[in-house]
């Protein structure tokens, strides 16, 4: 029945695994649970090893690295069930009817695609946590993403995750994109899973950087329109009023003042969409 898929980095999943096995184990269904770290040699792979111990229970470590994306579309090869069940490591269900409600959705067979939601704590974190925190809460809880995702395997084989994508950022903007073009229907229910795993604000901002250089060879190379990203729509409207090279120029000038702000204990998420769009008419 189902295949839950874990892609793992630097992480300690054996307390989720324990608490999928359970679930999976109480409602009775046929299942697996496919972890696989990404070449991050990391002590957490030494506890991580005893999920091998557990039935229907493994976890494989790359060689090499993949990347999220070709990490994912790897578990799902190694997968033997028609159902796929996409699970970030530093997630934790939210509800304990986590599993049997995506249960319920396979039984019904009325969905081929359908997210579950992503919780932030509602515990404020430390000062330097404060950015990926605030930025949670207010976009991803309200965004589709595909750190909880039930799928069809076959339309997962069929449209994988794009494999030239190797950098960090935006591979769940074109996977989505791809189904969308593709007719495939997204659904949203109310299963939602804890992120946990809080990054500081400088480490945050540093990644969103690298996903903004991705951004652009995306939309370079086609991958990716106006009409997937609000970055791009609002680049192509500066761009047609020829003032990209002036908004990069003045992100130059406002840089370390918006960083200020962004690494305070008060981050405006205004002033995180403006260094975003800056930086990404800078990098152009």
């Amino acid at each position: 029945m189902l295949s839950i898929l874990i892609p793992v980095y630097n992480y300690n999943v054996f307390s989720l695994v324990s608490e999928l096995a359970a679930a999976c184990n109480y409602n009775g269904i046929s299942y697996e649970i496919l972890c696989q770290d990404d070449a991050s040699n990391s002590t957490q792979n030494i506890l991580n090893q005893e999920i091998n111990s557990f039935s229907n229970c493994f976890f494989y470590i790359n060689e090499i690295n993949l990347g999220r994306g070709k990490n994912i579309n790897s578990l799902a090869k190694k997968s033997k069930y028609d159902w796929l069940l996409i699970i970030d490591c530093d997630t934790f269900p939210a509800h304990e009817n986590f599993i049997s409600n995506y249960i319920k959705k396979i039984n019904e067979n009325l969905v081929n695609v359908c997210f579950g939601g992503i919780l932030y704590q509602d515990q404020k974190p430390k000062k330097e946590q404060l950015l990926r925190w605030i930025y949670g809460q207010k976009r991803e809880t309200i965004s589709i993403l595909t750190s909880n995702l039930l799928i069809k395997k076959e339309i997962f084989l069929n449209f994988p995750f794009d494999e030239s994508i190797t950098k960090y950022g935006y591979e769940d903007l074109v996977f989505f994109s791809v189904l969308k073009q593709n007719k495939i229907e997204i659904s949203k229910i109310e299963n939602p899973a804890f992120h946990l795993n809080l990054e500081t604000s400088t480490l945050f901002l540093s990644k969103t950087e690298t996903a903004l250089e991705n951004l652009l060879f995306l939309y370079n190379e086609n991958k990716i329109s106006k009409n997937d990203s609000k970055i791009i729509k609002a680049f192509e409207f500066l761009k047609a009023l020829k003032m990209t090279g002036f908004v990069s120029f003045l992100f130059q000038k406002t840089k370390n003042k918006l960083k200020q702000n962004l690494l305070s204990e008060k981050p405006s998420l205004l002033f995180f969409d403006l260094y975003k769009l800056g930086y990404f008419c800078f990098l152009h």
